[in-house]
């Protein structure tokens, strides 16, 4: 039987379950395109910028059991798109890319969008593949999905000639959709050896990551068990319930809030599951890991990359919880409410600490995430892109299911937070879904409220206008005591809500704060996209930021550190 390579692309995806594709149409995809408008199970979402398109796809894989898919034009659209392939990468987040490639049976070079799109796309990709013969599509991009799904997850990438999508070639076969995604067991030996440092423990402290997201069970029953108090990543901040006595927060060292970095003081034996030890998590570096270290990660390559693990455990999280779990037995659960009550009070007296800080004509952070939590279901989805606000999310919003909370975390990509709540929105429309996002990263993809709107999604979008990039202001203003590009021209708000069809809130001080988010809230359950402008307070710094700064001073040179500070004092005196 003879088909079109577009025809055949449109079958595999749907045998694959692909809900969504993302993208923009030109001339190397429009027969693609044209077959997915046929179909009766893909939806093909047009997005005003690539790069908002594959945000997008990323939450869909974040918050769902679908893998985000994009179909892009080669060159422009797949370099458009990169922010949210690299954000996949790094983030161990599975993506499907399909690109259109040049014609190669013309002859001739030069031809519009000719690039070498596999080189581009090796270094930020699981795996590239490039079809050539119109058999080999479908099986390809069951591959490309089951390379995307395996091991940690990442992006994949297929390009796909525009003249195979375009003519008809001999198919024998439509092979059969069969997901391989591997078990990866632990050894029993690793097992045994885990436990002996369990058992001989003090006090055992857990430090769960993305990678923990499907164990969040495992993890309460591990902790419980060992009376062991929980800390997170950013991108694993809802992998364990922020509503459960032990859990402490993000980090767990001077980065984190005091409930942590208390909790962790004594801790003799840690166990990090999921979690790569990467920059954020460990507020640049700034914890203290004790010389008992239990790595569990499905990625061989995380292990004694920043600290040293005494036992190694390269398998699936929750297999590995549940082992250990099971190697307990029957043995009684270690005491733990001394520890519980340490954890509550420092959670209350950093709330106060909050409250009652003056933040003037201006919004409390804490005021707002208080009246914001209230006002959400639980099963609400919370988008928070990069910037100042991502951390005063992490320390002063709860989230009690797993991946309820995203964020863009090692790739660390400003822009993410309004296209990815749109794709979290097409996913799990009966759920609540809001985003937090700074002015800087607004302005970058505001205009996928377009793609929102058009789609008929609620989304609210709470816009923390401080007219700054407050993170790197913050940190500017310490060694240089002066701001350089980082105070943003002044945007009407009202204006892009308009502009856009989305509705437009303001909050603008305390006294507006539950109107606002309710209006919002109410606004966003109607099926209408919000923008919600918070005049935020940014005057006191979140634990993270005035840590991390620590940290960082201190490992420089002492002639480097006296320089900096001389300057800085300098600079203050004369202005």
């Amino acid at each position: 039987m003879k088909r079109t390579g577009a025809n055949l692309i449109r079958y595999a995806l749907e045998q694959m379950g692909i809900t969504h594709t993302f993208g923009i149409p030109g001339v190397h995809v429009t027969e693609l395109y044209d077959e997915l408008n046929a179909s009766e199970s893909i939806t093909p979402v047009l997005v005003t910028h690539e790069g908002g398109g594959s945000f997008m796809a990323e939450a869909i894989s974040r918050t769902s059991d679908n893998v985000g898919t994009l179909v892009v034009v080669p060159a422009a659209g797949l370099t458009h798109a990169m922010s949210g392939i690299g954000e996949a990468f790094l983030d161990g987040v599975p993506l499907l890319v399909i690109a259109g490639g040049t014609r190669r049976d013309t002859g001739f070079s030069y031809q519009l969008h000719q690039m070498d799109q596999q080189r581009l796309l090796q270094p930020i990709t699981k795996g590239t593949f490039e079809v050539t013969k119109h058999n080999t599509i479908v099986q390809t991009l069951y591959d490309a999905y089951n390379l995307a799904i395996d091991g940690e997850p990442g992006p994949v990438f297929v390009e796909i000639p525009v003249e195979i999508q375009l003519f008809k070639g001999e198919v024998s076969e439509l092979p059969v959709f069969r997901k391989t995604k591997r078990r990866h067991e632990p050894e029993q030996v690793d097992i045994d050896s885990a436990m002996e440092l369990l058992r001989n423990a003090k006090l055992v402290g857990l430090f769960a990551g993305w990678g923990a997201r499907q164990a969040t069970e495992e993890l309460v029953q591990l902790a419980e068990l060992m009376g062991a108090p929980v800390a997170t990543s950013l991108q694993g901040l809802s992998v364990f319930p922020a509503n459960h006595p032990l859990h402490t927060g993000m980090s767990f060292g001077r980065a984190a809030v005091p409930a942590a970095e208390n909790a962790f003081k004594k801790v003799d034996c840690l166990m990090a599951v999921g979690v790569r030890f990467g920059e954020i998590g460990t507020g640049s570096f700034g914890v203290r890991v004790p010389e008992n270290l239990i790595h569990i990660d499905i990625n061989p390559d995380v292990f004694n990359k920043n600290y040293p693990a005494k036992v190694i455990l390269a398998c699936d999280a929750k297999v590995a919880l549940r082992a250990l779990i099971d190697a307990w037995g029957d043995a009684p659960a270690r005491p733990s409410e001394p520890l519980k009550t340490q954890i509550l009070e420092d959670k209350q007296a950093y709330r106060a600490e909050w409250l009652a800080h003056d933040s003037k004509d201006r919004v409390n952070p804490q005021r707002f995430f208080d009246a914001l939590r209230e006002a959400l279901d639980p099963s609400a989805f919370m988008v928070v892109d990069d910037g100042n606000h991502t951390f005063l999310a992490a320390e002063l919003f709860p989230v009690a299911q797993s991946t309820h909370f995203i964020s863009p975390t090692d790739f660390n990509c400003m822009g993410y937070a309004v296209p990815a709540s749109v794709g979290v929105k097409l996913v799990n429309p009966d759920n609540q879904v809001v985003a937090i996002v700074g002015d800087g990263a607004f302005m970058m993809t505001c205009m996928e409220l377009v793609t929102a709107k058009t789609l008929g999604l609620g989304v609210a979008i709470f816009v923390f206008n401080d007219g700054e990039l407050s993170q790197i202001s913050q940190g500017q203003e310490i060694p240089y005591n002066r701001k350089t590009c980082t105070v943003l021209g002044q945007v009407n708000y009202e204006g892009v809500a308009m502009a856009t069809g989305a509705t437009y809130v303001p909050i603008l001080d305390n006294e507006s704060i539950e109107e606002g988010i309710q209006a919002a809230v109410k606004t966003a359950d109607g099926g209408l996209p919000v923008v919600c402008e918070v005049r935020i307070d940014y005057s006191k710094r979140s634990r993270f930021t005035q840590g991390i700064v620590k940290t960082n001073l201190s490992r420089f040179p002492l002639k480097e550190k006296v320089r900096f500070i001389s300057r800085a004092l300098k600079r203050k005196i004369t202005g």
